[in-house]
């Protein structure tokens, strides 16, 4: 069962439907929209400000998202992928984004709507990503349109974990 834990009197709330994997844990005041995963060892701590996830979002093995106390909170949008050991940290994730795997998002950042950030990029401390852009290097730079081919990958990857998450319920994808 995955760790859910209270602190400072606020507990986490989750919408419907939502998979959270047996060592993820999840502290504070979080709160998800409907069909979300947290995975395995994954860390989404809203203990000292607030974190918010919307629908249809899930957050991947061994991320974590976090916030900073009194200054900056995490609100991440629909249909986002945080993907494997990233770090989400007191910065604001627009809808249909990916956050590739290893990425480093810092306070303040705003990845605005459908943005792709690769793999190991680091978007520094109140940088505006583009929507629409895909980001990658260290730190992050823009380097290309996202087109269609790279939007449908976004949405699938988005699509496919409330599948993934049914395989460990026992039920048919």
């Amino acid at each position: 069962m995955a760790h859910i834990i209270s602190v400072r009197g606020k507990k986490p709330r989750f919408g419907n439907d939502c998979f959270l994997a047996e060592n993820a844990t999840v502290v504070g005041d979080v709160k998800t929209g409907d069909q979300c995963s947290i995975w395995f060892n994954a860390v989404v701590r809203g203990d000292v400000n607030s974190i918010v996830i919307g629908d249809h979002t899930n957050i991947q093995d061994g991320a974590v998202v976090h916030c900073s106390y009194e200054k900056a909170q995490t609100t991440i949008g629909n249909y986002v992928s945080v993907g494997h050991n990233a770090i989400v940290h007191g910065c604001t994730v627009e809808d249909r984004v990916l956050i590739g795997m290893g990425a480093i998002v810092m306070d303040h950042a705003v990845i605005r709507e459908g943005c792709i950030i690769a793999a190991g990029a680091l978007v520094r401390e109140n940088m505006i990503c583009e929507a629409g852009y895909v980001y990658a290097g260290a730190p992050a730079r823009k380097i290309r349109k996202v087109d269609e081919s790279l939007r449908e990958m976004v949405m699938q990857a988005a699509g496919n974990y409330p599948a993934y998450a049914r395989w460990y319920s026992n039920e048919d994808p």
